[in-house]
Parts: C-alpha cells; sequence; structure tokens
C-alpha cells in the first residue's frame, strides 16, 4: 500500500512528454491564487480547446491532459484533498483493465480525482479513460475539456473498443444514483444497474478492479433535492448542501475531506470467455461480487478512519 509521502513523491512523476504542441497550450498551468492567474488561466484554456493537436477519433488529447489538466488538478489531489492512494500495484501497468468505482459527492470530482491518481500514483502512469454521462457532453466548455481529457460517453460500444486497445477504462456504475444521494446514506452503495460494464469486460477479456473512494462524501453533504428547479433545468438532481445555494459561488468550494482512494485485488475475466456475456447469471453474479468487494473495502476504510479532515 502507498503511504502519503509515496503517493507524493510518485505525484512528481508525470510521464512522458507528448509531442510538441502550440508554446500557448503547452505553457504550464499557473496556480489560480490571483484574478491575473485566472485570467491567464482562462487564455490558456481558450488556446489549448482551439489549437490543433494529435488526438484519436474521440477526442482525446494526452499532451493537453498531461501539460495541463493535470497540473490543474494535482493542487487539489495533493494539497485540498491530500489523497493517499491504496493498491496502486493491482492496476495493470499495460493492457486493459476496467476500474469500477464507488460515485459520491453532488459533483463528480471523485471521478477526475481518480484520473489523477491513475496517472501519478501508479508504478507506471497511464491515462484512465473514464465512461461519463451524457450531461457532461451537453454543457459548453466542460464538454471540450472532457473530450479532450479522454472522457467518452458511457456505451457498451465505447467502451470495448477502447479495452480491446488496452486502454485503461473507469466506471462509476451507480451513476447519478451515487453521487447525487442524501448524506445521510454516504458510503452506501446503490444499484448497479444491469450490469453492462461486466459483459463488456467478459467481451474483451479485460480484469475488474474494484477500486474504493473515503471522503468525497463529506465535500458537498446533500441534505435537500430541490427537484423542482431539477426539473427547469433539465437536471437528475439539484443539490442542497449547507452552503449550496445560501452562499452563492462560495457554496460551490468543496470542504476540504482527507481522501483514500483504494484500488482492489483484480477479478479476472479471460476464463469465463467471451461467450459468458451473453449469459444474464454470470453477468449478474459478477457484477455483485464487484459491488460486494467495493462495500466491503468502504466499511473497512472507514472503521480505519480517525477523521474527516485529517
Amino acid at each position: 500500500m502507498a503511504n502519503a509521502s509515496q503517493a507524493a513523491r510518485a505525484a512528481g512523476n508525470t510521464g512522458p512528454a507528448a509531442p510538441a504542441r502550440p508554446a500557448a497550450a503547452a505553457a504550464t498551468a499557473p496556480t489560480p491564487d490571483s484574478s491575473e492567474g485566472i485570467f491567464r488561466l482562462l487564455e490558456i484554456l481558450q488556446s489549448a480547446l482551439t489549437s490543433d493537436g494529435v488526438v484519436d477519433e474521440f477526442g482525446f488529447d494526452p499532451e493537453f491532459t498531461t501539460r495541463l489538466l493535470l497540473p490543474l488538478l494535482r493542487p487539489l489531489y495533493r494539497s485540498w484533498f491530500r489523497i493517499d492512494v491504496e493498491g496502486a500495484e493491482h492496476v495493470p501497468e499495460r493492457g486493459s483493465g476496467l476500474v469500477v468505482s464507488n460515485h459520491a459527492g453532488a459533483i463528480a470530482v471523485d471521478a477526475v480525482m481518480t484520473q489523477v491518481a491513475a496517472h501519478d500514483a501508479l508504478p507506471t502512469p497511464r491515462h484512465l479513460r473514464m465512461l461519463a454521462a451524457d450531461l457532461v457532453f451537453k454543457v459548453p466548455v466542460l464538454a471540450d475539456i472532457a473530450t479532450r481529457a479522454g472522457h467518452v460517453r458511457a456505451s457498451v460500444p465505447t467502451a470495448q473498443t477502447l479495452l480491446s486497445r488496452g486502454e485503461l477504462v473507469g466506471v462509476w456504475p451507480e451513476g447519478f444514483k451515487g453521487v447525487g444521494k442524501p448524506f445521510h446514506k454516504r458510503y452506501q452503495l446503490q444499484r448497479f444497474g444491469r450490469g453492462g460494464f461486466v459483459a463488456v469486460a467478459l467481451r474483451t477479456g479485460a480484469p475488474l478492479i474494484p477500486t474504493a473512494i473515503v471522503g468525497s462524501e463529506e465535500i458537498y453533504p446533500i441534505i435537500g433535492d430541490a427537484k423542482g428547479l431539477a426539473r427547469l433545468f433539465d437536471l437528475p438532481y439539484f443539490p442542497i448542501t449547507p452552503s449550496f445555494p445560501w452562499l452563492g459561488p462560495l457554496g460551490l468550494i468543496p470542504l476540504p475531506s482527507k481522501w483514500t482512494i483504494r484500488f482492489g485485488e483484480p477479478i479476472q475475466t479471460r476464463s469465463y470467455g467471451a461467450q459468458a456475456a451473453d449469459d444474464p447469471a454470470v453477468v449478474f453474479a459478477l457484477a455483485d461480487l464487484v459491488r460486494d468487494r467495493i462495500q466491503q473495502m468502504l466499511i473497512d476504510m472507514l472503521m480505519h478512519r480517525t477523521s474527516v479532515f485529517q
């Protein structure tokens, strides 16, 4: 298991540099500590999003992710949430793997923090290709950033294509049921749907990697859901927290909870054969196994947690 100091040392490894891009896009991102820094950051973002780069058919831009996005996320990862990573050795250094994690926090911050962990805290840095909800790709600017960062619309064909190529893919099967659940249900896994992620793993022979995140539930404690506003803005939910919407934009600042991300022992699928993907009994059994593994990891991690914020 990686302790905090090991994670911090590993976080300094940003992997091999990608091919050169225009200077504005390749510039080191400023820390948004001042209004001047924020304006400069917006200029770099605009330049990066409009410049030409080497991308795949899904729009993934490795250099944008490595040189711009990850440096912007690292202050949250290292200093705000102070994330420890455990079980990094369980993530394959190369070849396909399907990271399956719990989901929480009103906003999907846990997903992008896992993306940073996959690149910075593993023995071999990897880009995590995250399966995202359609809503992500309907929001201006966010849609472009998510696409450049390697996020793809959650679908069986897309996931199968990525895994067949040996990519590391991330999925959060709870979806909006998990990220939007009330605070009193924290760390209680919601339903995993129909097990489509298992079928994809079976067809490609990719190992399933149960992953548990503790700390994400406390960043935006959801105490209510304004269903009327959710319908008005065509959202799956409209979270009410102790600070939002009462404090306006300040209410969007996440609480600095202490996080741990634990990658569990992989569940191998290759021995089942690709035909097992068409057997509902096998699919549901493996989905339940993954869900149980994650829930048990959460329980164990919570039992050993001494403080929410330390």
